[in-house]
C-alpha cells in the first residue's frame, strides 16, 4: 500500500462517487463511511467521508460545503492491455452522463478527468520521424484510442 491517499471533494455525492468507481475497477471496495456529527455545517448523518480502494490504491470521498470543480488538471490514467480494455473502462467511466475528450481523455458523470490509455507507449523510440508525425495525427482525431488505428497510421 502507497503512503499516499488521494482525497477528492465532492458537494453532496461522495457515497455514489465511491460506489460507482468500486464498480467499474475490479479488486476495489469500500472501506470505511464517516458521517456528519451534530453540530456540524452539514446536517448531522450527512455522508462526510467515504474510504474505498481501486485495485489497492487509497482515495478518500469527502463531502465539502464549498464548490471546487474538478479540473483537466488532475485525472488519473488507467493503463489498459488491448481494444476490448480499453472499450470497457471507456463505456463504464462514461456511464450516467460522462463526457468525451480527446485523446484518451473523459470526465465522469462527476465531473472527475480520467485517461484512458494503452500501456505501452503510444509514440516509440524506434519510429521514424514520418511515422510519428502520423500517429500524432491520428491521436489528435481521437476521442476514445483506437489501437488499430495508431497502428495503420505507423504503418503508413
Amino acid at each position: 500500500m502507497s503512503m499516499f491517499t488521494t482525497c477528492l471533494w465532492f458537494r453532496g455525492e461522495a457515497a455514489e462517487a465511491a460506489d460507482f468507481y468500486v464498480s467499474v475497477f475490479p479488486h476495489s471496495r469500500v472501506t470505511d463511511t464517516a458521517h456528519y456529527p451534530e453540530g456540524s455545517r452539514l446536517e448531522a448523518g450527512t455522508v462526510l467521508t467515504v474510504s474505498f480502494e481501486l485495485d489497492g490504491q487509497r482515495f478518500l470521498a469527502l463531502n465539502g460545503d464549498a464548490d471546487f470543480p474538478f479540473s483537466e488538471a488532475v485525472s488519473l490514467q488507467v493503463p489498459c492491455e488491448d481494444q476490448a480494455e480499453i472499450d470497457r473502462y471507456w463505456e463504464a467511466l462514461l456511464a450516467g452522463g460522462g463526457q468525451e475528450s480527446q485523446c484518451g481523455w473523459l470526465k465522469d458523470r462527476f465531473g472527475f478527468s480520467w485517461q484512458v490509455v494503452p500501456r505501452e507507449p503510444i509514440f516509440r523510440d524506434g519510429d521514424s520521424p514520418e511515422a510519428g508525425a502520423r500517429v500524432n495525427d491520428a491521436l489528435m482525431a481521437m476521442r476514445k484510442i483506437d489501437l488499430a488505428a495508431l497502428e495503420a497510421a505507423r504503418r503508413g
